[in-house]
């Protein structure tokens, strides 16, 4: 585990996958960021490579040839490599071997960097492809927030605001695979008033390619807000039937197979085509205010 803070906030994060797992004031102490627990959902903040979602029947074709891969890849169960920029700033770093290759046959370097500056957190991913030929990928994230913050609060004292007026939901298949379908969903002046039963058919996806989400309290001012750009969607999740204390607020640049078909990576949709030698980057933020 390694820490970076500054004079606002400490974070700790995983070598294990470059996952945050810590996100705390550092005045009060206050912890933002899911701390994991099975009953719910054992993750925390893991980074979605080379895939976001699942796969039909968890395997793809690429070039005629079948691979098999878990959903949203591989990248959040590999060993980074940690280089401490300064007390604030650290980049991990992840490149393709034999063992990445039985899965994803590319060649890759994977690198994720955490900054802390005044009260938010800055996370930039770049991607290399170090390759011979053009690599398709995709990208999002999965953290996941306490809700409720604070003790004197509960979940239902939460929502989520918008920077979009109006938005058009994904609908997903029963097996939670891709559809080109959508339909408008309704907001109350921007805003999503959370309640469990949400989720009880699972993770809501919106379409929204930049912008900012914002996670806020009808009790107090506390409010965080993440922004992200060059995204395809942005989804919110927690455990499905259940009052679970966190909400995942996860932007996506890519989405899950479409139902019924085995993707060929090569046309599977919303995907990213890095060319030989080309370096893709894409930063995203938290920001914490109360």
């Amino acid at each position: 585990m390694k820490t970076i803070q500054n004079n606002y906030l400490i974070a700790e994060i995983n070598e294990k996958g470059a996952e945050l797992f810590s996100l705390r004031s550092k005045d009060s102490n206050t912890e933002y960021l899911w701390q994991g627990n099975a009953e719910y959902w054992a993750g925390r903040a893991p980074t979605l490579f080379p895939v976001c979602g699942r796969l039909s029947d968890g395997k793809y074709i690429y070039k005629g040839k079948e691979y098999q891969m878990n959903i949203h890849g591989f990248a959040r169960a590999c060993e980074f490599n940690p280089t401490v920029i300064a007390d604030n700033e650290i980049e991990f770093v992840l490149v393709a071997d034999d063992n990445t290759k039985k899965i994803y046959p590319f060649d890759f370097k994977l690198s994720i960097k955490f900054k802390l500056e005044d009260n938010k957190l800055i996370k930039t991913i770049k991607v290399t492809n170090t390759g011979n030929e053009t690599m398709p990928f995709s990208f999002g994230g999965h953290p996941g927030f306490n809700v409720p913050v604070f003790d004197n609060e509960k979940f239902d004292d939460y929502y989520i605001e918008f920077s979009k007026s109006s938005l058009n939901k994904m609908i997903f298949s029963d097996r939670y695979l891709y559809t080109p379908k959508t339909e408008p969903f309704t907001l109350d002046k921007n805003r999503l008033f959370l309640k469990h039963d949400l989720f009880d058919n699972d993770a809501l996806f919106f379409e929204i390619d930049d912008g900012w989400v914002k996670l806020k309290s009808k009790k107090s001012d506390f409010e965080l807000e993440m922004s992200f750009n060059d995204m395809t969607c942005v989804g919110l999740w927690h455990k499905p039937k259940s009052d679970a204390p966190y909400v995942c607020i996860e932007p996506w640049h890519g989405v899950p197979a479409e139902d019924g078909i085995v993707d060929d990576l090569q046309t599977k949709k919303h995907m990213i085509h890095l060319k030989a030698n080309d370096t893709y980057e894409n930063t995203c933020q938290v920001k914490i205010s109360k």
